[in-house]
């Protein structure tokens, strides 16, 4: 015995320009029929959330799967799988694509290479789908902005939920942004950690999807616009804050990375008021609380 609903849908051209689409939603538990061998020309995530099964990969090696768990199902690729006999498990997918899948596999939260993916839980991936489901209502005339963006959601949610994933808690991360405005290079990173860059490079690349030195920027320049915006700090003076002995060469990598000279983006975005905040440099651990004023 199996209870299976689900809904698919055929978004239009100006919904897959949002980057994500999605193509279908199912929510199932029980003694679930196999699935496969099949070919889709489409992505699909199975969430796994209890019970237990296989998945059987193209080269015929079957590999258990047991909740919480994720199965990768990528365009191209023959798929198998199946619940175990007896209760079967409770599982949900969602089918999607879109031009976003491609930066999405490259920051490490689609996985081709894993088919199967153990999870620490999958409340949130689960919630994501929800919203997908709730939104498949018939009539809904936001079916598919609602539903592209729970896509998008529910990717980032299954990229936290990962068992081998530190997420904020990542000791390596941590101590990148904590040392970040240090004035060191990769290489002085690494040794500070007591690792080789090789190593450096990999622990990153696995807990934030990108380069220790594209890490390393995105805090800096983070940082650099908030002292830009914020204060009336020289230019100079928030190259150094941010780990920059160079004010020519942060100048050049900020309107390089940017799009705009540091000068010209605190004219555009500055809010700096004499006497006010912006004699203070701004702390984003502990922003200023405004407080509600009573109603008249």
């Amino acid at each position: 015995m199996y209870h299976t609903w689900m809904r698919y849908f055929t978004p239009g051209p100006v919904h897959h320009r949002l980057g994500l689409v999605c193509l279908g939603v199912g929510l199932q538990y029980g003694a679930l029929p196999a699935v496969g061998p099949r070919v889709l020309d489409h992505h699909v995530a199975v969430v796994i959330s209890a019970g237990s099964g296989w998945y059987r990969t193209p080269d015929g090696r079957t590999r258990p799967v047991t909740a919480p768990a994720l199965l990768w199902l990528v365009p191209g690729v023959p798929h198998h799988y199946g619940a175990a006999p007896g209760p079967g498990w409770d599982e949900s997918f969602v089918d999607f694509t879109g031009t976003a899948v491609a930066a999405y596999t490259e920051l490490g939260c689609i996985e081709p290479e894993r088919p199967v993916v153990p999870l620490a839980d999958t409340t949130a991936a689960r919630a994501a789908v929800g919203r997908i489901a709730r939104a498949a209502r018939r009539g809904n005339p936001l079916l598919e902005i609602e539903t592209s963006a729970a896509v998008h959601e529910l990717l980032v949610a299954l990229r936290s939920a990962r068992a081998d994933a530190g997420g904020d808690t990542d000791p390596v991360l941590l101590a990148l942004a904590r040392d970040a405005f240090l004035p060191l290079s990769v290489a002085q990173h690494a040794a500070r950690h007591g690792m080789t860059p090789a190593e450096l490079r990999t622990a990153v690349r696995r807990g934030a999807g990108c380069s220790p030195k594209d890490y390393l920027l995105g805090i800096r320049l983070g940082r650099a616009k908030e002292l830009l915006a914020a204060t009336e700090l020289p230019v100079a003076a928030v190259a150094r804050r941010v780990g920059y002995d160079d004010p020519a060469y942060f100048s050049r990598l900020f309107t390089r990375r940017v799009g705009t000279a540091p000068i010209r983006f605190r004219e555009r975005c500055g809010r700096a008021v004499p006497g006010g905040w912006s004699n203070r440099v701004p702390d984003p651990e502990h922003p200023p609380v405004i407080e509600s004023r009573p109603s008249a």
